[in-house]
């Protein structure tokens, strides 16, 4: 007899895998599908924990990386935004709509999520996942297992393909009944609920608005410069100082051919890097921004430029922290 096959939009976060687990308990099988973008708040890119989750559970994941469709989305969403540039209705929507794609393409009779009823403020509540449904065409169709029995019946339990009463009635935003069904399922590995979406945090989302308020079209790439350094704005160009060394790698390889980048010589301190036009104003701050966040101890410091080596040279004097504040993005 042939087995039911679903697909698990999986997070790879405590209520995406106990759902998993859920519907693994009922003798379906389930391919998990994560998508990943440059939002998340990971160190490491793709390195959410999904890989390891589907693995203790058993189940084959596609990771997709979701490119500039979803940054148009992220910049003009129907639905709005959340506290800060968090378009989570929009972003279910676009993910939902991906995955019932992808279920089609590997049979998978029904599509599940982790979702939690009054968990999260904008995105699961009942009319956020009714909207949800209703505009990724799975009215009536997406199962959510932990608080199915607060919702209404979809098509996949009425067709007998999922057991009713075999799922749950879990609401709000306290984790202690996950954590305990966790225990009870032996489940040894989940995330921290602490990380998440970078659009929730205030300050890579001032970022961000900077960005779309000065650049009429952008990719993700210039996402990925967002993640790093200190973000500085003089009109239309964009400075970039680097906290460390690490920051100091990800600028110099990320810049673009037209970007000058900053150090001071002989001193430990950072890369910066200046986008946009190349003016005398814009030049000599990102060099003073430089030399402040260097290691050098005199009032007045040389700091080397240049577009694809360090061949220019220009001394400045080392700007005040008030001065230098009043040009942060923040």
């Amino acid at each position: 007899m042939t087995r039911t096959k679903s697909l698990s939009l999986f997070s790879g976060g405590l209520d995406s895998i106990l759902a998993t687990r859920l519907i693994l308990d009922q003798g379906i099988d389930v391919e998990a599908i994560n998508f990943a973008n440059l939002f998340c708040s990971c160190k490491e890119e793709n390195k959410c924990g999904a890989a390891e989750a589907a693995k203790q559970l058993g189940v084959l994941l596609k990771i997709v990386n979701v490119g500039n469709d979803y940054l148009r989305i992220v910049r003009n969403p129907k639905h709005g935004y959340g506290k800060n540039m968090n378009p989570c209705v929009d972003c279910k929507i676009f993910m939902m709509k991906k995955a019932k794609k992808y279920a089609k393409e590997i049979g998978a009779a029904f599509i599940f999520t982790g979702e939690v009823l009054g968990e999260r403020p904008m995105s699961q509540y009942f009319n956020a996942l009714k909207i949800i449904e209703e505009e990724s065409g799975l009215k009536g169709k997406l199962l959510r297992p932990l608080s199915a029995k607060l919702l209404p019946e979809t098509v996949v339990e009425r067709k007998g393909l999922v057991k009713r009463d075999k799922l749950l009635n879990i609401r709000g935003r306290s984790r202690k009944p996950q954590i305990k069904l966790a225990a009870e399922f032996n489940i040894a590995y989940y995330p921290s609920p602490a990380g998440g979406c970078l659009l929730t945090c205030k300050e890579f989302a001032n970022r961000l608005r900077d960005l779309f308020r000065h650049r009429k079209s952008c990719s993700m790439a210039d996402v990925t410069l967002l993640k790093v350094g200190r973000h500085f704005r003089l009109g239309e160009n964009k400075i970039i100082v680097g906290r460390n060394e690490a920051e100091n790698k990800v600028l110099t390889l990320k810049k673009t051919r037209n970007d000058y980048y900053f150090e001071v010589p002989d001193v430990s301190g950072p890369t910066t890097v200046l986008q946009g036009p190349k003016t005398k104003k814009a030049i000599k701050l990102a060099a003073a921004l430089t030399a402040f966040y260097s290691d050098a101890k005199s009032s007045r410091v040389t700091v080397n430029f240049g577009r694809e080596n360090l061949n220019k040279s220009l001394t400045v004097s080392v700007p005040s922290r008030a001065e230098v504040e009043s040009f942060r993005v923040a």
